[in-house]
């Protein structure tokens, strides 16, 4: 084993904002145009709208959190610090199975497009594939266990490169598109010819939110930053900005440039036709060039998003780690590399089992989608928290209008996951009760510090009850549900729960004094939010 070493901080603005643009631009351009489409036919250009709309605010909240808190794996550590360790856990889990499926679901996508040049690398029907496949995606794999192995400047450079190309392909596309232009695909079968509904319904089943959620990878590396408190918010809001730019164009030269023709049954079967989108489009129209550049770039950016989760997900394992509610042999950091091995080895493992059952991308997108926005719903409760029981927390990056964006962002947050229907919420969020009562019943195996598990349970009632209250809707609603409640007035009931629920976890954050803090593992010496001052210098209340 390695000894134990220190985080490295290596890792420039630009750096950063390329891991965010990174991580946001992967499989979700390539397959989401026609989803969207065939769901909320040209009306989803507002689903992009409200997606980046969403991400912004939770963004702009992380950026606090981040810029105070600049933690490894901070995903998963800042709950601990605003409500305990039980709370930590449960978005523990469910980060690790976000991150590490979305490793899994990129290789997927590549090896999917790729198919369109070698058909044998997918079974003919079916979107799931061939031994080769498999044997491609594990290949994938290894390389970005290796890109990652050695640092996370070399992991930098290699994500700088490959961004820079795939950022081309997106431009070209939405440049020759546009020259195809057909207004008349706006208006010929009704600008929204699935009413509201489709709308919302595109921002969790159409893929848009899993092509927007791409922050947490910023987050994770925070402890790797040069002058964090300015670089984290920079690249946060940068990556979201034009991150939507990019999405929104791109949806518009889709619709515009979709062969009228294939319009004659409506949108809704617009995606079984155009099944590799912005190829098959490309195709159609003529311009076979264009159709060999998304090719080359649609096995390139999954790949280089993959690689960036590879990153990521070893710092969220590390978090957790740190923690005190997974192994402690996840918190090693190799001295030399700076990296924490171990759950880089984790991560590797988890990622080739996501591969195993031989999923296709739309098999998964749905639940990644929801347990993304699941992980990133308690930020803004986290900070709501923290300002009640650690108010005098040093913020180089204090968020205004708290009062209104916190509230806001968790509505959304709680919405998106509502919106992504019964079979996903009555599961991921059954699995998740189910991980509390495990909690409890190994209660005496995981740390207190100075919580008792009465205080521990208080402190994350309200998110339990989030996760009941958002089964029991989910099943009475019209998302996939008994249609007890039609739309939008279910829309309106989910809306005013999550307010409810989220005024309830920001004042039941656990004070501060009661919560002992670990020290960072980076070259810098660790803050200590309770106090402000040095580690040298400052002792907990409770010591």
């Amino acid at each position: 084993m390695s000894a134990q070493g220190k985080f490295k901080k290596q890792l420039s603005l630009i750096d950063l904002t390329f891991i965010g643009l990174g991580a946001i631009f992967g499989s979700g351009w390539l397959f989401a145009a026609s989803h969207v489409s065939s769901i909320a036919g040209p009306a989803g250009i507002f689903s992009w709208l409200l997606g980046g709309f969403a991400v912004l605010l939770l963004g702009i909240v992380y950026c606090e959190l981040g810029a105070a808190l600049p933690r490894a794996g901070g995903v998963v550590r800042y709950p601990v610090y605003s409500h305990g360790p039980l709370l930590g856990y449960l978005m523990g889990f469910i980060t690790l199975i976000a991150f590490s499926s979305l490793v899994a679901i990129e290789v997927v996508a590549a090896r999917q497009y790729a198919a369109a040049w070698f058909p044998e690398l997918t079974k003919a029907g079916s979107s799931d594939p061939t031994t080769l496949g498999w044997l491609l995606q594990f290949g994938l794999l290894c390389l970005f266990f290796v890109l990652n192995y050695r640092s996370v400047k070399t992991f930098a450079i290699a994500n700088n490169l490959v961004s820079l190309f795939k950022f081309v392909v997106p431009l070209l596309v939405i440049g020759v598109l546009f020259t195809f232009f057909k207004p008349a695909n706006f208006h010929s079968q009704g600008f929204a010819p699935f009413g509201l509904s489709g709308i919302e319904m595109a921002v969790s089943a159409g893929g848009v939110i899993f092509a927007y959620l791409g922050l947490t990878p910023i987050i994770s590396v925070a402890s790797e930053v040069k002058n964090p408190q300015r670089t984290i918010p920079i690249a946060l809001i940068l990556s979201v900005l034009l991150s939507t730019a990019i999405y929104v164009l791109l949806q518009v030269a889709f619709l515009g440039g979709v062969p009228t023709e294939m319009l004659a049954n409506g949108w809704a079967g617009i995606s079984k036709e155009l099944a590799l989108p912005y190829r098959d489009i490309a195709l159609a129209l003529g311009v076979g060039w264009l159709a060999y550049l998304v090719v080359a770039d649609a096995v390139i950016s999954p790949s280089g998003c993959g690689n960036i989760y590879m990153n990521a997900t070893p710092r969220v394992i590390y978090g957790w780690a740190q923690t005190g509610t997974f192994f402690k042999i996840f918190t090693r950091i190799d001295k030399k590399s700076g990296i924490p091995r171990p759950a880089l080895w984790l991560t590797f493992g988890l990622s080739v089992f996501w591969t195993l059952p031989f999923p296709s991308w739309e098999a998964l997108i749905n639940v990644v989608s929801a347990a993304l926005v699941l992980s990133y719903a308690v930020a803004p409760v986290c900070v709501a928290a923290l300002r009640r029981n650690a108010p005098d927390m040093p913020r180089p990056f204090r968020v205004k209008w708290m009062n209104v964006l916190g509230p806001l962002s968790f509505i959304i947050a709680a919405l998106i996951v509502y919106w992504s229907g019964w079979n996903t919420v009555s599961w991921l969020l059954g699995l998740q009760i189910v991980m509390f009562v495990v909690y409890l019943l190994c209660r005496r195996l995981v740390p207190t510090q100075h919580l008792n598990i009465a205080q521990q349970v208080r402190s994350s009632a309200w998110l339990i009850g989030f996760y009941a209250v958002t089964i029991v809707l989910s099943k009475l609603g019209s998302f996939g549900g008994l249609g007890v409640l039609t739309h939008p007035f279910d829309t309106v009931v989910v809306a005013a729960c999550a307010l409810g629920i989220y005024y309830w976890g920001a004042a039941t954050g656990v004070p501060a004094h009661l919560v002992e803090l670990e020290h960072e593992d980076d070259e810098s010496e660790a803050v200590l939010p309770t106090t402000g001052l040095h580690p040298a210098n400052a002792q907990l209340a409770n010591h």
